[in-house]
């Protein structure tokens, strides 16, 4: 399963003028990783302060520079191992931001009431969990891509998805602990589907 991955290659033709311009001006891929990174700190910024269509469009243009990174450099045939370096860490950066932001505002607008559905526990700690868990699909795929096979990515819960819930949480602070909830059990899923298309890979080419 994909998940919303799977609209990656839409969205990279909605993107062909800007991959375009960046062809014929020399542009280095690196400066996509940067756009994403400072998106990704912006984010965060206004996760963490509740303003939650600033986060969607900065989200959004995060997701634009990590797409438009690999997609620049495959169009000039500029790929290279230092590249994949830095967008695997612009990548990480992004997502520690974006839940760091979670983090404050789950710190400012404090626990649900105790009668509340969503009241499964400290809302500051359901965030921090989920940051941890969503960390646990990369980890997959960077494992199996050192052990010679594919680096994996996509759903059923992974990068685009992480952003849609963190867009929501911020949208409706009070539920938080939901989708922190989410975020856990989406990424645990999405690691072991990594886990075991990618074990299947490596057995078939042994």
């Amino acid at each position: 399963m994909r998940g919303l991955y799977a609209l990656k290659p839409w969205y990279t033709r909605r993107l062909g003028v800007i991959v375009r311009a960046a062809v014929a001006r020399g542009v280095s891929p690196d400066v996509f990783t940067v756009v994403g990174v400072v998106a990704g700190a912006g984010a965060g910024a206004a996760v963490a302060l509740g303003w939650w269509p600033v986060a969607l469009v900065l989200l959004v243009a995060r997701l634009g520079g990590a797409n438009l990174d690999g997609a620049v450099a495959r169009a000039q045939g500029t790929s290279r191992p230092w590249g994949f370096v830095l967008n695997e860490l612009g990548d990480r950066a992004s997502d520690l931001a974006m839940f760091a932001g979670l983090v404050v505002l789950a710190a400012r607008t404090g626990a649900p009431a105790d009668d509340a559905w969503w009241a499964w526990g400290d809302p500051v700690v359901w965030a921090l969990v989920a940051a941890a868990a969503a960390t646990l699909p990369t980890f997959a795929s960077l494992a199996l891509a050192g052990a010679g096979g594919t680096r994996l990515n996509g759903g059923p819960f992974g990068k685009t998805e992480r952003c849609a819930v963190v867009v929501v949480a911020t949208a409706l602070p009070a539920a938080i602990p939901a989708a922190c909830a989410l975020v856990v059990v989406g990424s645990c899923a999405t690691a072991a589907a990594r886990l075991a298309h990618g074990r299947r890979q490596l057995v078939a080419a042994a």
